[in-house]
């Protein structure tokens, strides 16, 4: 039987004590063990953060550098995109300069040309509003017929100037009847001298045109054979006379539409003008007639020259007679120049041949020389 514990006695207390210290020892080795083993993961664990956290400085101080080198070549692109971006304003800025102080220029340029053209249209215009006045005034001179007679006899006198030499007419000649022609030119018999009368049925023509109607037609054509009809008489009683003048006159219409439309519609009238000897004519068939007269007036001047050119002519065949015996004589002094000078050369030749032996001393081809007197007679030394 187990004796009962005496919880009094010190030993026992001190032993029950030190067993208790033994177990708690006990206990806190194997925690301490287990601790230390469930340490162990977290260590490594922690190892391996630091290890992280090393590798995660190390890369942002790379990241740091890379950084800093991006930021320095940001800034350089920078300031070179700047200075291209100044460079190019630069650059357009003058091209802008120069393209508008081009364009100014051009600008100035094409005023100033406006300007002349501006000033050319005005001076044109001056010149229409002159001429529409000169218009106007010819409409009122041909309105009148004395103003319009002298206006014919201006415009016959300008194409006869031009076309025939001054001493070949006479304006506002005078004939043995009392009779005064507009022109009368000296042409040779036949067929004498021609009278010229400037003629303008101004009235008549103006009626034809403006006539609305067939009365009003038929009036005018009746009113332009009755001006035209009369006319032709006057010319054929005034200005053709026997032994004085030629056997017809020209009657000048100073305007080509009246004389178009004389032909064109009244053939009669010019078949009436045929026969008493007047012919109509124009500024253009006028011209064309006078300049006929000038071959004629020169025709029958080379007629009245004729003998003073076959004198003329017979002094130039006794001058060239002359000049032929001139020649021959010439020619014979050629000749006998020729000669001489051959004979020259001949003796030139001889005088050579001795000055060269006398240069060699050869004197004993000198000895056999043929003498003087024995030359052919006539020939030179």
């Amino acid at each position: 039987m187990t004796p009962p514990l005496d919880l009094s006695n010190p030993l026992f207390l001190g032993a029950l004590a030190l067993g208790v210290l033994a177990v708690l020892l006990l206990l806190v080795l194997r925690a301490s063990v287990n601790a230390a083993r469930a340490v162990e993961p977290v260590i490594w664990q922690m190892d391996q953060l630091g290890q992280r956290v090393q590798s995660l400085s190390d890369g942002q101080q790379q990241l740091a550098g890379g950084l800093h080198h991006v930021s320095d070549a940001q800034a350089k692109a920078q300031t070179q995109m700047i200075q291209l971006v100044e460079q190019r304003l630069a650059q357009v800025t003058e091209t802008m300069s120069e393209s508008l102080q081009g364009n100014a220029l051009r600008t100035a340029r094409s005023l100033g040309d406006l300007h002349v053209r501006l000033e050319t249209i005005d001076k044109a215009q001056a010149n229409i509003e002159k001429l529409s006045g000169n218009v106007l005034s010819l409409q009122d001179i041909l309105s009148n017929k004395q103003t319009r007679g002298a206006f014919g006899e201006i415009q016959l006198h300008d194409i006869v100037q031009r076309a025939l030499p001054s001493d070949a007419y006479t304006m506002q000649a005078t004939l043995s009847n009392g009779k005064r022609a507009d022109c009368l030119v000296h042409l040779p018999n036949p067929p004498g001298p021609i009278a010229i009368d400037a003629k303008f049925p101004l009235e008549a023509y103006e009626a034809l045109r403006n006539a609305e109607n067939e009365a009003q037609m038929a009036e005018a054509r009746r009113a332009m054979r009755t001006a035209l009809r009369y006319h032709i008489k006057a010319i054929s009683e005034k200005y053709i006379l026997d032994g004085e003048t030629a056997e017809g006159a020209l009657m000048f219409l100073p305007s080509e539409a009246v004389y178009a439309e004389l032909h064109a519609n009244f053939p009669e009238i010019v078949r009436e003008g045929f026969s008493a000897r007047v012919w109509i004519v124009s500024p253009t068939t006028c011209m064309a007639t006078l300049n006929t007269m000038r071959a004629v007036l020169k025709d029958a001047r080379m007629r009245e020259q004729a003998g003073a050119i076959r004198r003329e002519l017979a002094e130039l065949y006794k001058d060239i007679e002359r000049l032929g015996v001139r020649v021959e004589n010439l020619d014979r002094h050629f000749g006998q120049a020729a000669k001489d000078v051959a004979e020259i050369r001949i003796s030139a030749d001889k005088a050579g041949r001795r000055a060269r032996r006398l240069d060699n001393f050869d004197f004993e081809e000198l000895a056999p020389a043929v003498p003087e007197t024995a030359l052919p007679p006539g020939t030179a030394l």
